[in-house]
């Protein structure tokens, strides 16, 4: 609840002089790209948990095949920490809470403030100042610290990151190359931003993530090919997330063929109107769409993907770069398992809207 609603003398807009009103575009700007930005981490967690469900069913599957149920693996349910206890690392973490959702029990906080993180704290989540011991427990590690605290920061953790734990950075300021030069990892994700004049501003309404993401028009305005708000990301993300997907399964030993079915029923089970019945006009991953027609034509059958550099795939082309930028049919699907995994169903006539957008960047 906002205490300063309908109190203007108290209101932040109220004390700015009118010839500087004109800056005031930049908070809603600001609160576009935090809205943006925890609306996709909570996608790629549901994603990542999704994924690892599925993989365990299929190592019970296989278990129970060769009649080995000793070797049934324990629960995996993802394990998030976030490291930085500031303004957005509070909105990530009841983001994370309310919509993957992220048990209480399976998120916790690293922050060299903890007292401050009483909320949290009465739900069960763990809040602390050890960054090393955060790093070498979690699945996925959430950067939400000031540029100036990331050199201290990589300097007590790069030892400490297992290969398969996702750093998903919030550093704008930092580049790919130089956080993977701090960490000494590969394993990075970190979501880009541009912000572009001519667009309404539609993120003004609430201050809270949380709650602005139960706004059906905000949500949709979050889809990673939308430019509403005039907040637009790089859809290079959304390649990183598709290859940390190839790697989760690399990491469990899957065959490539295996990883292609899995992919396409988690990612691409969403379907549009005009996939008709018998859906032969949905898009399917191929094993050439992420590596090289000479490397997928001499991988043997059972063999699993090779390992993939998340840095390399967000500063190069990849071979489904060209793919997710000029295939409609794929990003209409893309959009419309962005929407229902938040609850959301589009019209066509709103799918239209979001496909002609996406295909004008």
């Amino acid at each position: 609840m906002d205490l300063l609603e309908h109190l203007e003398t108290l209101q932040f807009e109220h004390g700015i002089e009118e010839e500087n009103r004109c800056w005031l575009y930049l908070q809603g700007r600001y609160l576009g790209r935090m809205i943006k930005a925890c609306a996709h981490a909570t996608f790629f967690c549901k994603l990542l948990n999704n994924l690892r469900k599925s993989l365990r069913e299929k190592q019970i599957s296989r278990c129970l095949l060769i009649g080995s149920s000793s070797n049934i693996p324990d629960e995996d349910e993802l394990k998030v920490g976030i490291i930085g206890g500031g303004h957005l690392g509070k909105q990530l973490a009841r983001v994370l809470l309310r919509l993957v959702p992220i048990p209480a029990e399976r998120l916790r906080i690293s922050t060299r403030r903890p007292e401050t993180l009483d909320e949290f704290q009465k739900l069960g989540i763990q809040c602390f100042y050890h960054n090393p011991l955060l790093v070498a427990w979690a699945n996925v590690i959430f950067l939400c610290c000031l540029p100036s605290q990331l050199p201290n920061i990589c300097t007590e953790t790069h030892t400490n990151f297992g290969k398969n734990c996702i750093v998903y950075s919030f550093v704008a300021a930092v580049p790919i190359p130089r956080l993977k030069r701090l960490l000494n990892h590969t394993n990075i994700l970190r979501p880009q931003y541009q912000c572009v004049e001519g667009f309404v501003n539609i993120w003004m309404g609430s201050k809270e993530v949380i709650t602005a993401l139960q706004d059906p028009v905000i949500l949709q305005a979050t889809c990673p090919y939308s430019p509403a708000g005039g907040v637009i990301l790089n859809i290079k993300w959304l390649e990183g997330v598709f290859y940390a997907a190839l790697n989760l399964c690399t990491a469990k030993n899957l065959p490539h063929s295996q990883v292609l079915q899995l992919l396409n029923d988690l990612f691409l089970s969403v379907h549009v109107e005009d996939c008709g019945e018998d859906r032969t006009s949905c898009p399917e991953f191929q094993l050439q769409d992420f590596v090289s027609s000479v490397f997928s034509e001499n991988l043997p059958g059972r063999r699993p993907l090779p390992w993939f550099d998340l840095t390399a795939v967000q500063l190069r082309e990849t071979p489904i770069s060209q793919h997710f930028l000029t295939s409609a049919a794929l990003q209409d699907h893309l959009t419309y398992l962005y929407c229902d995994s938040f609850g959301i169903s589009l019209t066509k006539e709103q799918q239209l809207a979001v496909s002609k957008r996406s295909l004008s960047q």
